[in-house]
């Protein structure tokens, strides 16, 4: 027979019978808050239309997406109006027109929504805020202006949607960038060039990479679908356009994308003139930073 303290008599011997006693489950591990790194790998690399899901945009019918370095656009027409839908930049700088915002649909942890303030007119923007503080932007734009508040920005909570899919469902994707590509040069490498700005001044990167500040210089690389046009001249041996706008003056050089057939890799050199004599006064070293600078670019 076998008694309470399990001790079990079998033939008059007395056996000790294994008894087993059920402890506590193991604690369920938390979930890791969700980094920018973790959930979209290296920047400089990104694929940002890979995070683009038009079928989320109701009754939306979409052009093929242009994919640049540092971003996604596209052109949609729904329910009869023309828009324009962007993902990306990258950012962690600190912005007051990042404002908290009510999103209402589901969240990886650690992750946040907010919208955008000071943003083109017709144009509802949001960030999608990791654990570590890097925001990705999310934007769409009416062409026109019949589109309500509303409607674009339930729009844009459902592009925002599309980009937390993609990162759960493990659809994120990295561009192999073939070795003329400008979107393998270091833009600070280049603006580390002894003589461009003030010894002083530390080059700042992007986050991606592809643009760099030093002083009143910048350099960034971007794909466009068109090059400027205007006058040229040749400038680091490359036919390059200068353009004045306001305090500003931007050199740029194209060469046809090794990667993307029918779009442009553009180099575009900015000086910011803080004389205030406005004009083109910032030209004149616009051109020779760019003259340095494009020599060096491959």
């Amino acid at each position: 027979m076998r008694n309470p303290l399990g001790v079990l008599a079998v033939g008059g011997v007395v056996v000790l019978a294994a008894c087993s006693v059920a402890g506590d489950p193991p604690p369920v591990a938390s979930p890791a808050p969700l980094t920018a790194v973790a959930a979209l790998g290296e920047f400089s690399t990104l694929d940002y239309c890979s995070l683009l899901d038009t079928s989320r945009l109701k009754n939306a019918t979409a052009d093929a997406p242009d994919s640049s370095f540092t971003s996604c656009q596209v052109d949609v027409l729904q329910g009869g109006r023309s828009r324009s839908v962007t993902i990306g930049p990258l950012a962690a700088d600190r912005d007051p027109n990042v404002q908290a915002y009510d999103y209402a649909r589901p969240l990886p942890d650690g992750v946040s929504v907010q919208q955008t303030g000071f943003v083109p007119e017709r144009t509802c923007g949001r960030a999608i805020t990791f654990a570590d503080g890097i925001r990705l932007a999310v934007s769409i734009a009416d062409d026109d202006g019949r589109g309500s508040v509303d409607d674009r920005c339930g729009a844009a909570d459902d592009v925002v949607g599309g980009v937390l899919a993609a990162v759960s469902g493990n659809r994120v994707r990295h561009m192999q960038l073939p070795d003329r590509s400008w979107g393998r040069v270091d833009s600070c490498a280049l603006l580390n060039t002894p003589g461009l700005a003030a010894a002083a001044t530390d080059a700042i990167a992007a986050l991606a990479g592809h643009s760099c500040i030093r002083g009143d210089v910048s350099l960034e690389f971007t794909v466009v679908k068109q090059a400027s046009t205007g006058p040229s001249e040749t400038l680091g041996s490359r036919t390059s356009r200068v353009v004045a706008d306001g305090a500003f003056c931007r050199v740029r050089t194209v060469q046809p994308s090794p990667a993307t057939p029918g779009r442009a890799e553009q180099a575009t050199v900015s000086v910011v003139d803080t004389s205030g004599a406005g004009g083109d006064a910032a030209c004149t070293p616009a051109r020779a930073v760019a003259a340095t600078v494009f020599a060096k670019i491959p």
